[in-house]
Order: C-alpha cells, then structure tokens, then sequence
C-alpha cells in the first residue's frame, strides 16, 4: 500500500509541524509589508497604518482577551458582534479558539500544558511558533462554551479569514494598493507582533510586582505598545479585572477607552480591582523600595 504524502512541512522539536501551505498568507503578509519601499510614500498611508493598528489593538485588548477569554465586562449582544468582527480583522484566527486558547494558558501558565510558555519552550515558539503550527488548530470548545452557544460567533470562528479579507479589499478599493500595503499589511504585521510580545516578552522582561505561579512580569513599554496588556503580572495574579494597570500611574488605553464606552452604556459593569489586592501590591512595592 502506497505511502499516505504528508503535506510539506517543518517539523519542530516539541512534536509540532509547520505547515508551509496554511502558513503561505503570514509569511506573504510580512513580505508584502516590504513594499512600502517601491511606492509612493504619503502621510495618509502611514496615518491609516497607524490608526488601524490602534483601533484593531483595542479589538485584540477588550475584545479577544478582556472580554471573550476573562468577561471582565457585559455589553449587548450586537457589540459582542461587533466586537468579535473588529478583533478578528486582526487576523489571529477566530474569536472562540482565541478566547479558549487563551483560557487554557492561564490555567497551565508556565507549566507543561502552557502553550506558549518561553520559559520552557523558548522565545520564538512562545512568540509565533505555536500559533502558525499544526499543533493548536482546533477550537476548543470545552473551553469557551458559554460564548459557543452564540451562532454568529460560531460562523465568524469557522470562516475566520472573512474580517480580515473584507478589510484588505476595503482598503484597496478606497486607496488602491499603497493603502492596501500600509493600511493592512504593514499595520497587520506590527499588530501580529506588538500583540504576540505579551505571550514571549511579558514573561522574560519586566518587574513582578505579585507572587503569581508562573514568570508573568509588569513592563510599561509592552504596556504602551499593546494599550495596556503589558500590565502582565498585575493580570495574572487577578484576571478578571477589566483594568490591567491597577494603579494610575500605570498607563492602560484599552481601560480607558472601556471606560468612556460605559458612559453611552455601549458596555457595563466593568469588573474593578478589589481594594484588597491594591492594598497588597501597594504594600509590596514599599517593602520593595
């Protein structure tokens, strides 16, 4: 009986592959980014690249983590939607398999079930690796049930590559390919890896400020460049608050920007740090000074 081929592919150290075909459009996104060195430069391409990577962040922030993976707030069913449509054209695969993929790593972090731990599995597989093998492919319900229930949410997981198209032909109709380049590629890229530095660096750099399980670490500069997520320790000694810069010097846009949502009651009852866990980490940074 004639050998089954396998689809080409790398194989990694940890039992993973790499499939070199579904991983064709991550690797096409980086390389197309390149162009911006063979158009016409203007200010509108780099603001709209700017500005999406901004807006779609703040998707990534309160929509895939904040919201779907920890529930720190409540909002209406159709800004759910909405919420999910806008993470997702950041495309990091489907809202459920983010928010369940998500949910696992806290309760593994920094153990041999983590997915992404770098502290055991090494930078770059804590980086991309795990999100662009075969290892991780499958959403996992057992995990996000509570959100599964919702048929749109269920469809946008499945066909996940729809958010991101629609936003690629949008730009290209609107600018033709320069805002093509700048607005979804290059903006896409920097989204990819600003986002990915809180799985690899926020457990390598920073300062802990709480005595958590695993080797989460608090670092202002992910902090600005991820809207807040750099909050790291701070989220992983308590997750379900829906600020992750406990203290007001600890700068985090995703919360704020929450905040001002709640004033129209776009969103609501979002959940608080208790005073108890202020007063604790306000007692340990003096005992540490």
């Amino acid at each position: 009986m004639a050998a089954i081929a396998r689809p080409l592919s790398i194989p990694l150290p940890n039992g993973a592959r790499i499939q070199l075909i579904s991983s064709i459009p991550f690797f096409l996104v980086h390389l197309a980014a390149l162009a911006i060195f063979f158009l016409p430069f203007k200010w509108t391409y780099l603001i709209a690249a700017f500005v999406l990577y901004e807006v779609r962040m703040f998707f990534v922030t309160a929509g895939y983590h904040r919201y779907f993976s920890h529930r720190s707030f409540k909002t209406s069913r159709w800004f759910q939607f909405v919420i999910a449509w806008m993470a997702m054209s950041s495309s990091q695969k489907g809202v459920l398999w983010w928010a369940a993929h998500h949910r696992h790593h806290h309760r593994y972090s920094d153990q041999e079930e983590d997915l992404h731990s770098p502290t055991l599995f090494g930078f770059w597989w804590s980086h991309i690796g795990w999100i662009i093998s075969d290892k991780y492919n499958e959403t996992r319900f057992d995990y996000i049930g509570d959100f599964a229930k919702y048929p749109e949410l269920r469809w946008l997981n499945k066909y996940h590559m729809v958010p991101p198209t629609v936003l690629a032909v949008a730009l290209w109709l609107i600018g033709g390919w320069g805002l093509l380049v700048w607005g979804f590629c290059v903006s896409t890229v920097f989204l990819w890896h600003g986002t990915f530095t809180i799985n690899s660096l926020s457990h390598i750099f920073g300062k802990r400020r709480f005595p958590t399980t695993d080797t989460s670490k608090n670092n202002w500069l992910l902090a600005l460049v991820t809207l807040g997520e750099g909050w790291h320790n701070n989220h992983h000694y308590y997750m379900a608050s829906a600020r992750q810069g406990f203290y007001w010097w600890e700068v985090d846009l995703t919360y704020y920007t929450l905040k001002v949502l709640s004033w129209f009651r776009i969103v609501r009852e979002l959940r608080r740090v208790p005073e108890r866990i202020l007063a604790e980490g306000q007692a340990l940074d003096s005992s540490a000074a």
